[in-house]
């Protein structure tokens, strides 16, 4: 949401100019062409002052320094006649700082009570509107304190939040001061007395627009006396005695308007006004639900006047204030602001029917009440679009918020109601929030961005926002503002979920100005950082776009917020925007990247000890995916991971399923290494990844399997899981996973149990620290013995056996490998050790493993998989073949182990030509084999 003004540089001669871009003047773009002809610095006054008048006050001040002539012309009182304070931090430094600018000021719009107190410093004795947002801590001292010093005052706008500590004394102060008073709005007092009234009514003649919304009490009869309103709101205000409204309002002479939206008005309060008022022309009842449970109730009896509620036809009824026919249907605001007719009274009245409908629907968006969905599907939506084209800035930031809001039907999860933001698109609101966005005014900027971020979340929706929006919310991702930029960050975050997506906001730089938020807002802005390191992180998981993030120096800037922020859901994201950076090992060198960074590996091992459960599941993937990186393993258990990640293994039987995976996953990669492997069993890890083997989702079955498989190549580990109860696990997945890997390393791990070389290491006892627990060991290796063979006959084919052992052919070994192959077993990655020990596996007296052996080697040979030629290069180094040839020959070995046998003999011979040895390659090869012939 950033509309940070971008600087073109043109050259003339030796000297170099600075040109300012603007990406709108009114209701047109400048034009482009021949820029670079043009001499800025001979511009007219008037149209200097008019670029001028396009810039937010911080590109305004900055072009004022770019010459003499510019700096005078930037201060001209034309220039400063309203003021937005909201986005900046207004103390009395720097209000005194704007003094020299500021005497002509006359709207001023401001955030917070540190803003409110730093007024007086600006000097502006000649303000006459005032609005302020964010107003729960300012106080009565406060009010009176600014209204004292702005008697000229005509507006007072504080809300829509709450504004608990002003009190009906500083209402009445604001009688005295404020004699010209107009407009006074205000929400969320808690008493508003009748002294506070009638000091209204007796000092401010003029005043004609009257609003105390969701107020706790208000003093009804009071609000009779205010004989100059012509508008009136009680909007949201609750204890109101309608019996009393009824019978002393109808009696305002001027009232025109009135607004009850979102109270507890009846029918016999609503007819008894309609009837008696003689003035009245509107009533405004939207989310009344005593009045619109009464499903007799019908306005039709009113002549000439109108009840705008949720079961009437918006639309028409306004249609019918017009005299004009033409002005019918959703166009009635359209054709209206069109109108070249002057009636000063339905002018007045439509500009009020904007500001209280935009007010009211963002109310009821935020409270999102129940059965209201046939309201904005057929009304609320284009009502908040027509209302985004209002003159009024105040109704478009509000209609643009209203629609961010009213599509959101679960904050905490991010979901959006569908039907509600196509309804949106359909009605050509994407086309309207762009135009929104590329407006000067950073409070239009940062509420249409924040609408095209939750749109985004529907895809169809994102779809169109890309195709032109993209570049729009880069853009703004480089503003200044850091409200601006945060909005638009969020966009683009949305927008980077789809796959689709992730390549244009890269050609868009949207990379490098993600990248460049993080350090612009380091600190103090935790939200542009969440949404940041969010779309970053989405991004990384496309192997191009996370290329794209580690040249933008996006390692050292996630590094950077994983180190220093303390802001879990910054934390959360830099963690799994790190995560996606090193998943792509195979292909580029971001893992050992992140891994080099200074600090990353030991923060990612702190943010595993955080009390937030998004947090530790976001770091243990991140340790995870790093390590594949042989560099990274250790690094990562030098640093504490191994004991960081059992600690948490330990915990979480309870968490949720993707933490359960991720801490697996994360011991999985960590065993690789045999002495972590150690360290994992020495820890204490064994038993917590047994419990996981458990669990009921398959992802986490997946991951305890193959961290079992692991550690079960240690003898001592091995020996852990039996005496852990870790074979009844173990058989329970190999036999009822729904995943075909979470059974297949069951049966390896079973396999590597025993396969003979942990009983002589049982003899002695798993450490010199513990005995050993007293367990069968006969029993466990039968068990573990009949389900391996069960699991291994899932894939086999008799007929089909029976012919390969027939014949050679290729087509029935090929037959039989289809059956046999566990495709995602193609993405592990043995190491030389492991394969040797499933070749020294086929030479193991009972026949079961024997099978299993080669039905193993044959998923990590299979043509195709991604580590398949890796594979096939260790069999050839170690002289498997050999061994292959004997089992597939041995007339004692079971059929399935002769047929597997043969197909990963047929495998390397296919991987054979693709090996590119040298010299000393094959020399070392040659030397392997006959080393093996002379040791079997």
């Amino acid at each position: 949401m950033s509309r940070r003004v971008r600087r073109k540089v043109a050259k003339k001669g030796k000297e170099t100019v600075v040109l300012p871009s603007y990406p709108e003047i009114e209701g047109g773009v400048l034009p482009s062409g021949g820029v670079e002809d043009v001499d800025w610095t001979s511009l007219p006054d008037d149209t200097v002052i008019q670029l001028f008048s396009c810039l937010n006050y911080r590109d305004r001040a900055s072009l004022s320094a770019t010459c003499r002539t510019w700096r005078a012309l930037g201060a001209s009182p034309c220039l400063w006649g309203s003021l937005d304070l909201r986005a900046h931090k207004c103390d009395a430094a720097m209000a005194a700082s704007l003094t020299s600018r500021c005497a002509n000021v006359q709207k001023l719009r401001f955030r917070g009570a540190e803003s409110a107190e730093a007024l007086i410093h600006l000097q502006s004795r000649n303000l006459h509107e005032i609005s302020g947002d964010y107003c729960r801590k300012i106080t009565d001292a406060t009010l009176s304190m600014i209204v004292a010093r702005h008697e000229l005052l005509e507006s007072l706008q504080l809300g829509p939040d709450f504004s608990e500590r002003i009190t009906s004394d500083a209402i009445k102060a604001t009688a005295f001061c404020c004699p010209k008073l107009k407009k006074l709005w205000l929400s969320g007092i808690r008493d508003v007395s009748a002294d506070a009234i009638n000091a209204l009514a007796k000092y401010c003649p003029n005043l004609f627009d009257v609003g105390f919304l969701d107020c706790l009490n208000v003093s009804e009869v009071a609000l009779g006396n205010l004989l100059s309103v012509r508008y009136l709101s009680v909007a949201g205000t609750s204890n109101m005695k309608w019996n009393v409204v009824s019978h002393l309002w109808h009696s305002l002479p001027k009232l025109i308007g009135l607004d009850v939206s979102r109270t507890d008005i009846d029918p016999t309060a609503v007819s008894r006004l309609l009837s008696s008022s003689a003035s009245l022309k509107v009533l405004c009842a939207l989310n009344c639900p005593v009045l619109e449970e009464d499903i007799s109730f019908t306005t039709n009896r009113y002549k000439g006047k109108l009840l705008l509620a949720f079961f009437t036809d918006i639309f028409e009824s306004l249609a019918s204030l017009f005299s004009d026919n033409a002005k019918k249907g959703k166009d009635v605001f359209m054709d209206w602001r069109s109108s070249m007719m002057n009636d000063k009274i339905a002018d007045e009245m439509m500009t009020w029917l904007e500001w209280i409908l935009s007010h009211t629907l963002l109310r009821i968006a935020e409270s999102n009440p129940q059965g209201l969905d046939d309201f904005w599907l057929k009304q609320g939506s284009r009502i908040l679009l027509s209302l985004m084209q209002s003159s009024q800035e105040e109704v478009q930031e509000r209609a643009a918020t209203g629609l961010a809001t009213f599509v959101v039907i679960d904050d905490e999860n991010a979901s959006i109601d569908c039907r509600r933001a196509e309804a949106v698109m359909r009605d050509g609101g994407v086309h309207l929030l762009l135009n929104l966005a590329k407006s000067w005014r950073e409070g239009l900027q940062s509420e249409a961005a924040k609408a095209i971020a939750n749109l985004s979340v529907n895809a169809n929706v994102a779809k169109e926002v890309a195709e032109g929006g993209i570049g729009i919310l880069t853009r703004l991702a480089r503003s200044m503002n850091r409200l601006v930029a945060e909005e638009a960050a969020g966009g683009l975050w949305n927008l980077s979920v789809g796959e689709e997506h992730k390549g244009a906001i890269a050609e868009a730089g949207g990379v490098k100005a993600l990248v460049d938020l993080i350090f612009k807002w380091s600190s103090g802005g935790d939200g542009v950082l969440e949404r940041a390191a969010g779309a970053l992180a989405n991004l990384a998981a496309d192997d191009k776009c996370s290329m794209e993030v580690a040249l933008a120096g996006g390692v050292h800037a996630l590094v950077m917020l994983a180190r220093t922020c303390k802001f879990e859901g910054v934390q959360e994201q830099a963690a799994r925007a790190l995560a996606n950076l090193a998943a792509h090992g195979d292909s580029n060198s971001n893992n050992a990247a992140v891994g080099q960074e200074a600090g990353a590996l030991e923060a990612l091992v702190q943010l595993t000890h955080s009390p937030h459960e998004g947090v530790r599941q976001e770091a243990a993937g991140a340790l995870w995916n790093l390590s594949f990186d042989d560099g990274n393993r250790e690094a990562i258990a030098a640093a504490g991971g191994v004991e960081a990640l059992v600690a948490i293994a330990q915990s979480c039987s309870n968490a949720s399923p993707g933490l359960q995976e991720r801490v697996a996953g994360a011991l999985w990669g960590l065993s690789v290494s045999e002495a972590n492997s150690i360290a994992i069993g020495q820890e204490g890890g064994i038993a917590p990844l047994i419990s996981l083997a458990r669990s009921e989702a398959e992802d986490v079955h997946e991951t305890a399997a193959g961290a079992l498989w692991n550690l079960a190549f240690n003898p001592g580990n091995a020996l852990r899981i039996v005496e852990e109860g870790g074979v009844p696990a173990l058989v329970h997945l190999c036999s009822s996973s729904v995943s075909k890997m979470a059974r297949f390393m069951a049966a390896l791990a079973l396999a590597y149990m025993f396969d003979g070389r942990m009983d002589e290491f049982a003899l002695i006892g798993t450490s010199l620290e513990s005995s050993s627990k007293s367990v069968n060991l006969y029993g466990a290796q039968r068990m573990a013995l009949k389900h391996i063979e069960a699991f291994v006959l899932q894939f086999s084919d008799p007929p089909a056996f029976a012919a390969a052992a027939a014949s050679s052919a290729s087509a029935t070994l090929a037959q039989v490998t289809e059956r046999a192959h566990i495709q995602e077993a193609g993405h592990l990655r043995c190491s030389g050790a492991e394969i040797g020990r499933f070749v020294a596996m086929l030479r193991n007296p009972s026949s079961i493993l024997k099978a299993c052996a080669a039905f193993a080697l044959l998923q990590f040979t299979i043509p195709g998989g991604r580590h398949a030629v890796h594979h096939a290069n260790l069999m050839q180094t170690s002289g498997a073949a050999r061994v292959l040839r004997s089992a597939a020959a041995a007339a004692t070995a079971p059929l399935e182990a002769k047929i597997f046998a043969r197909i990963v003999l047929r495998n390397l011979e296919h991987h054979k030509p693709g090996l590119d040895l040298t010299r000393l390659q094959v020399s070392k090869r040659l030397k392997s084999l006959r080393d093996l012939a002379e040791r079997t």
